[in-house]
């Protein structure tokens, strides 16, 4: 037990008796720096300041999120790094609520009652596993991706109980650095000592990822019939569908998927989505009424949502439903910076739909206009705006919207989306004015920032190629020369861990989105270079 002396734990759970008597549990095991939250929102302000060793979260967190969400919003928003022992605690036993959790992959969960050894026996095997792969997490969180799957491979051979554990984390690192072949081998030697679905799954994958579509469905076709609950198929399943353009297949299987896990938000925008491009306005509009009731409490609530909702009701022709839609969103979600701009171009649909044409055009133009100074809008609803836009010639406030979507497109399948917007509304003479400017903005923005770092300017090179990257995170070239930018500053000024951090990041990023680029090696040897002059270990190879 004093091994454990050492954790740090929050437990989330409503009621005060089960509190009590969890943290009086946990106290046998030897945890005695425990913090507590009664729902999700309170947890998340804890979170966002600290890290904890352990989290026991119950799963029924009454009013608001239940355990399930809160896990999904915590990962997806990285407020919980890797090595976070997460638990789910849940008394029901309704099969429908347990698959979502487990689907999400938390460290494990338990069904209460249960006793304080059962706790203590669940943690101490959940502690001993993570302190295997501490160094590779530690690894991943600083952006050392090639370096997490060596430190993958000296597990492998160190920890032999772990070993299938630590070949599937490094088939998995191959996926994010977009290394298919490399991570298709890992998982046919997988395959041939032990046929596990994960395994299979992940070769699914890497197929998917070298484009043989037909291959990889086939593979997950045969997961999902052999296993209706493994929900992991069903999302690769339609993703393959739709990479194929066989849309009323992906819609097909989403909606499969929700009828057995019905509580992931992501899943279910979705199905939302690809529903709505079908035109099943009837299966679009459910989902997303579900997506907006289920990530009410959520502290990560998202107002595309909203527009997602409006844009569907709009083509039902339920304007009045849809304008009570924009007043919910003004009213719940008037502290984030995207209600603006998502307030305004669902303003203009409905104008539209109602045949005002004035107010219309004013709605478009303030959406353009806040659009302009708002990071994180999605790529997928400035195009609706820019396509609105052109459909009513406002060809300057879509020029200026589809700049930005081009300039930020990270490969030929999204360039040619951009460009399927023109084309649908008879403009492609303006699309070619609008690559020649996006191309402009980009070499302008790298070119800026080099002649800063060529002047001596190092710290203005990176606060404006750090700008850049905000405004163009899926740019290759600009996250590239970002990097760049960081490493020079760091070679001439000095070490600073922050901007460290940083490079390492920008450095990844640049290899997930442009794998093949001969520039990365003698980039990555320029940061590991800098990192020797100044004598800096890198981070969990102690």
């Amino acid at each position: 037990m004093t091994s454990l002396r050492s954790l740090t734990a929050l437990i989330i759970e409503p009621q005060s008796g089960m509190r009590a008597s969890m943290h009086n549990m946990l106290n046998l095991c030897g945890v005695t720096k425990i913090d507590h939250a009664v729902s999700s929102g309170t947890a998340i302000r804890p979170l966002k300041n600290r890290s904890y060793d352990l989290i026991l979260c119950e799963y029924d967190l009454g009013d608001g999120q239940d355990g399930q969400q809160l896990l999904e919003d915590l990962r997806h928003n990285k407020l919980i790094p890797l090595w976070t022992v997460f638990i789910i605690v849940t008394a029901e036993r309704a099969y429908e609520k347990v698959v979502s959790a487990a689907e999400l992959a938390p460290t494990d969960y338990i069904l209460k009652p249960f006793t304080a050894d059962t706790l203590l026996e669940r943690i101490a095997r959940a502690i001993e596993k993570r302190a295997a792969f501490l160094p590779a997490y530690h690894l991943m969180e600083h952006g050392n991706l090639h370096e997490a799957i060596e430190i993958c491979l000296l597990g492998e051979e160190k920890y032999r109980r772990y070993a299938v554990d630590f070949m599937r984390l490094r088939a998995e690192l191959h996926v994010i650095l977009g290394e298919a072949e490399a991570a298709e081998k890992i998982y046919q030697d997988l395959l041939t000592t032990k046929a596990v679905a994960w395994a299979r799954l992940g070769l699914a994958k890497t197929l998917f990822m070298q484009n043989k579509f037909g291959e990889a469905e086939m593979l997950l076709k045969s997961l999902v019939e052999e296993n209706s609950k493994y929900m992991d198929a069903y999302d690769w399943l339609a993703k393959t569908h739709e990479a194929a353009n066989n849309l009323d297949e992906a819609k097909g299987v989403l909606a499969d998927a929700v009828s057995v896990s019905p509580h992931a938000v992501r899943r279910l925008r979705k199905l939302g989505d690809v529903a709505l491009e079908v035109g099943d306005i009837d299966t679009a509009e459910k989902s997303f009424q579900k997506v907006i009731s289920k990530a009410k409490y959520s502290e990560f609530r998202d107002p595309e949502d909203h527009v997602r909702l409006v844009r569907t009701l709009v083509k039902k022709g339920d304007t009045q439903t849809a304008a009570s839609v924009i007043r919910d969103m003004e009213k719940s979600l008037s502290n984030l910076d995207k209600t603006p701009a998502c307030k305004a171009f669902s303003a203009a649909l409905v104008h539209i739909e109602l045949g005002n044409s004035d107010q219309a055009s004013d709605a478009l133009t303030a959406a353009v206009t806040a659009c302009r100074d708002t990071h994180g809008i999605s790529n997928d609803m400035k195009m609706e705006l820019a396509r609105n836009c052109l459909e009513r010639n406002m060809d300057k406030g879509a020029s200026e919207v589809m700049r930005d979507v081009m300039s930020n497109a990270s490969d030929e399948t999204a360039f040619a989306k951009a460009m399927k917007v023109f084309e649908q509304t008879g403009k492609m003479q303006l699309a070619e004015t609008v690559v020649k400017e996006s191309r402009r903005q980009v070499v302008e923005l790298v070119s800026s920032g080099a002649e800063k770092a060529k002047q001596g300017d190092f710290e203005g090179a990176v606060e404006l190629m750090t700008a850049a990257v905000r405004k163009l995170p899926e740019n290759p070239q600009v996250v590239f020369n970002a990097a760049v930018a960081v490493l020079k500053y760091l070679e001439n000024l000095g070490w600073d861990n922050r901007l460290g951090d940083q490079a390492r990041g920008y450095i990844e990023s640049a290899r997930r989105l442009d794998p093949s680029n001969p520039r990365l090696v003698p980039l990555k040897e320029l940061y590991q270079s800098i990192m020797k002059k100044y004598g800096i270990r890198p981070v969990g190879m102690e």
